[in-house]
């Protein structure tokens, strides 16, 4: 026999073998009152050590911002950081619609325009 062909039989029968072994395979309990409190807790570990690693990551950009601010000014160079503008917190209401929707239809699919309005030569 074919090594090819007895390598596809091989693996066709692992498969179906797991397939089988998978589907007999009988669900998960409910959680019983025990196990929703553990996961609660897992879920606060979680959500802690989130926060923890977010603080930390946020102090050292911070320093290495810092830094080189000190050196480029060393330098001679003055650095003036672009001020972040923080997402508005989720209140609920949904964010204001676009300002004009993309056109559609035929004319949409066959205009290929660059930044500054021209179309390309090779656009058809």
């Amino acid at each position: 026999m074919n090594t090819t062909l007895r390598a596809l039989a091989t693996a066709g029968l692992v498969v179906a073998t797991f397939g089988i072994a998978v589907a007999k395979l009988p669900p998960a309990p409910p959680l019983d009152e025990k196990g929703k409190a553990a996961a609660e807790e897992k879920k606060a570990k979680d959500a802690a050590a989130a926060a923890a690693e977010k603080a930390a990551l946020e102090r050292a950009m911070d320093r290495v911002a810092t830094r080189y601010i000190a050196e480029q000014k060393a330098k001679g160079i003055e650095v003036h950081p672009t001020p972040v503008n923080q997402p508005p917190a989720a209140s609920g209401t949904p964010p204001p619609p676009a300002a004009a929707a993309a056109p559609t239809g035929p004319a949409a699919t066959n205009a290929i325009t660059t930044p500054q309005g021209n179309t390309p030569p090779n656009a058809k």
